[in-house]
């Protein structure tokens, strides 16, 4: 059982199992909370181990966090592939927002791994891609943290549909906590509304899902949210949340 670095503020002692058992234990008792309420149990239990992820389709879990934590740790993969939107939106949110970017990058630019790899590994081998460029810097970025936050909701895709609210990331030994998991697009909607809450400019464009440029395109009418990212492939997750 690895016990967690005692540099982290007020969580000495606590091993990796105690985490999880935290979660669980949480996913239950805040099934019904408000997504508010999720996020200062995450400031209060986790502190500056706690951050947010984003993927800067919109801001709205770092616009919810920064209320709850102003100042907190937002982080975001810059995976080199982006649409030009997507950084611009990350720029907006680093620029009005009361909350830290982070900006992970992989260990190889895109010329690197072309070299290395081939050029456009995303259409011959995307999960290769997606693990270079996505999930080990993402690995390497949450390790100064205990529990990280995202923007999952259960009515994007079936294989999101028992999102927990609270629930124990194995792969990273981490809590992870999805505050929005029971929001619909209507609720997501209502927010960025009421709180003017910076969007992706794509999402006005018929984009529902922002992902990588060369591997997200615009849903027809009638798909999920998340029928345009790898589109025509079985895949449907990059590999950051299973």
């Amino acid at each position: 059982m690895t016990t967690i670095q005692k540099d982290r503020e007020g969580q000495e002692g606590r091993t990796a199992e105690d985490l999880k058992r935290l979660a669980e234990q949480a996913g239950r008792d805040l099934e019904d909370a408000s997504a508010l309420e999720i996020l200062q149990w995450a400031v209060e239990t986790f502190g500056k181990t706690f951050c947010v992820t984003s993927s800067m389709e919109d801001a709205v879990v770092a616009h919810l966090a920064s209320r709850a934590q102003p100042g907190v740790d937002v982080v975001f993969l810059d995976t080199g592939y982006h649409f030009p939107e997507t950084i611009g939106t990350r720029d907006a949110v680093e620029a009005v927002m009361d909350v830290n970017v982070i900006t992970l990058t992989p260990r190889r630019t895109v010329a690197e791994q072309d070299a290395e790899y081939g050029p456009k590994l995303h259409d011959r081998d995307p999960d290769l891609c997606c693990a270079l460029r996505k999930v080990k810097p993402l690995e390497e970025g949450l390790t100064r943290y205990d529990a990280w936050a995202t923007g999952l909701r259960r009515d994007e895709s079936p294989t999101r549909a028992n999102t927990p609210v609270v629930g124990w990331d194995e792969k990273r030994q981490k809590v992870k906590i999805s505050p929005i998991a029971r929001w619909t697009q209507d609720d997501v909607d209502a927010y960025v509304a009421e709180h003017g809450v910076l969007t992706n400019p794509l999402l006005m464009d018929g984009y529902a899902s922002v992902g990588c440029a060369p591997c997200t395109r615009r849903v027809l009418e009638g798909e999920d949210a998340r029928a345009g990212r790898w589109a025509g492939r079985s895949k449907t997750e990059c590999g950051l949340h299973g």
